[in-house]
């Protein structure tokens, strides 16, 4: 079950970071030159850089998550399959951050490739088809799935934050009533509450089901209204470093035990050789495994795993 397995991983190593593979490397500061140079084709610098990182770092932390764009982009699906393995022997859980959706045929499509063909332990979905593009993912009962609620970029407010209420059989009186009675719920506070209806017939583990949510670190009072309303459920928490988010801004998405969150960061984490001029380029995964060190203690501070 992947909330149990991750659960064991985060007390075992007692760390709740999750590391980000976002390769890049069309500009300076990215995947280091020199493999670029030695190795040519996209396929082998990906599965190369990602390999030193996951060496450098597997004892640190409980998971990975691929962001699969970046693989699409450089035609390096091959990097990404040989990277879910190569983690997999390192005793890494697995997030294929692809977020996914469309009706339930398409869906199950989806969901066979993500968990059969990537085999990746989790995935992340866009629920806004409704519970028939979500069920086809959840049949994989072992699997982890993480649903967009509040994401960390700035214009998520453009819609995550609207205000929607049903009007079906509901008069015109009724509905200026309920407004201003503040019975009108923002788009991602409906999402959270479908997340813990969904969740209601799974099975659990400490208390945790497989089904969870992405809540930007971005945001962190959207992150604690989050967290009340889903108390059984794991939340992915991005935008820590790159985006501007700090340890501070995570603590309200853990539960007083120190779980109930992992935090991913990708740039600040992989590409920590090009911000810290104590480590050559060759040197990358060290600037990587130091980084997160660093990480580590000041979310351990703030949750206190």
């Amino acid at each position: 079950m992947f909330v149990k397995e991750l659960i064991e991983r985060i007390l075992q190593k007692r760390s709740v970071v999750c590391l980000g593979l976002d390769p890049r490397m069309d500009n300076e500061g990215e995947i280091p030159q020199y493999l670029i140079e030695d190795l040519e084709e996209p396929n082998k610098i990906i599965t190369e850089f990602n390999k030193i990182l996951i060496e450098n770092t597997y004892d640190l932390i409980p998971i990975i998550k691929p962001q699969i764009a970046f693989y699409e982009k450089y035609e390096a699906l091959d990097a990404l399959k040989q990277t879910i393995k190569f983690a997999h022997k390192h005793d890494l859980l697995v997030i294929l951050d692809a977020k996914r959706n469309d009706i339930g045929s398409t869906s199950e499509a989806y969901a066979h490739s993500l968990f059969e063909n990537f085999n990746a332990d989790a995935c992340t979905i866009n629920a806004y088809l409704g519970f028939d593009g979500v069920r086809p993912f959840l049949q994989f009962k072992e699997r982890g799935v993480f649903i967009l609620v509040k994401t960390s970029n700035p214009s998520s407010t453009e819609f995550q934050d609207l205000f929607s209420v049903r009007l079906e059989n509901v008069s015109k009186e009724i509905v200026q009533y309920e407004a201003k009675t503040q019975i009108l719920k923002r788009n991602y506070i409906q999402m959270a509450e479908l997340i813990h209806k969904w969740s209601a017939e799974l099975s659990k583990f400490s208390d945790f089901t497989n089904l969870g949510a992405v809540v930007g670190a971005t945001f962190p009072q959207e992150l604690k209204g989050v967290r009340e309303i889903i108390k059984n459920s794991f939340i992915l928490i991005p935008g820590y470093g790159a985006q501007g988010a700090q340890a501070k801004d995570i603590k309200n998405g853990f539960l007083e035990n120190g779980l109930g969150g992992i935090v991913n960061s990708s740039r600040r984490i992989i590409f920590a050789y090009n911000k810290n001029k104590n480590y050559t380029p060759d040197e990358f995964g060290k600037a990587s495994r130091n980084e997160i060190i660093n990480m580590s203690k000041l979310i351990n501070k703030e949750i206190g795993i």
